[in-house]
């Protein structure tokens, strides 16, 4: 028999893992690989869309509860929290708080996220591309902090003290980042403009969004888990809003959109005319 199939996902807050690449990470899960998820924070600095749920100052345990809630519909096995706290978005003042994720030592931060590295064993990791999807400060951060891990964690002279305590060094073979190519924001605008519904977000920049779509090197087919997905997004009720911009689609246009999740694997970009790959653990 070969060896277990494991896929380790980093990401900064609970909802991250379904409203990014939920799709992925069920279809994964139901061929049987091994699905591990890293979390840096509690999402503290988040809003509550549904007040029946709690108070902010319950927040935490209430997205905890919601990130288990996923982890189960997604088939995910195997969590491990971080333990950092929200930084909030760019410039408030939960950027100060020394307990948030941007305020701590890069070092342990890597420490942590190489020490799940050499738990699990993974042949594939994924985190955020470098601009963290739309800037969110932990977003960037655990991109960062999740590429330094993925260099250091083959490496016997990093944390030795690891080593000491029976890991053993591991080389994941490849490293990839979510990504939403510019190509589906415009088609996104497009569909929204056909709709008549293009002055709802007409201060949305949509020009800006997304990464060049010759980074996107991998589409993942997902149209048979996005009921999965759904579900899901269905777990993190204190963060679903039906006023973005996917709330103002019909379900059908909705599961459209759904049906196909991004990657780019790093340091690669497709030639012209090259066609994106499918299945990420192809080639391990």
């Amino acid at each position: 028999m070969g060896e277990q199939r494991t896929l380790l996902a980093v990401f900064a807050h609970p909802d991250d893992e379904s409203f990014g690449i939920g799709g992925t990470l069920a279809r994964y899960a139901a061929e049987g690989v091994h699905m591990v998820l890293a979390c840096a924070t509690m999402g503290e600095a988040g809003k509550i869309h549904d007040p029946s749920l709690g108070t902010r100052e319950q927040l935490a345990e209430i997205r905890e509860r919601e990130l288990r809630c996923a982890c189960d519909v997604l088939g995910i096995s195997e969590l491990h929290l971080l333990g950092y706290r929200d930084s909030g978005m760019a410039g408030s003042p939960d950027n100060d708080d020394p307990r948030s994720l941007v305020q701590a030592d890069p070092a342990e931060v890597v420490g942590k996220i190489v020490r799940v590295m050499r738990q699990v064993r993974p042949q594939v990791v994924v985190t955020f591309e470098e601009g963290g999807g739309y800037g969110h400060p932990d977003h960037v951060a655990i991109h960062r902090h999740t590429v330094a891990a993925f260099q250091a964690t083959g490496d016997p002279s990093q944390y030795p003290e690891q080593l000491a305590a029976g890991l053993k060094p591991h080389a994941p073979q490849k490293l990839y980042f979510t990504a939403l190519p510019r190509r589906f924001f415009r088609g996104f605008a497009q569909r929204l403009k056909e709709m008549g519904l293009a002055d709802r977000l007409a201060d949305f920049d949509w020009e800006s969004r997304g990464v060049p779509d010759e980074l996107c090197t991998f589409e993942i087919d997902v149209s048979a888990y996005v009921d999965i997905k759904l579900q899901a997004f269905q777990c993190h009720r204190s963060q679903f809003s039906r006023d973005g911009p996917f709330g103002l689609l019909p379900p059908e246009v909705r599961w459209d959109f759904m049906s196909t999740e991004y990657f780019s694997l790093a340091g690669a970009r497709l030639e012209a005319g090259q066609k994106p790959e499918t299945d990420l653990f192809a080639n391990t």
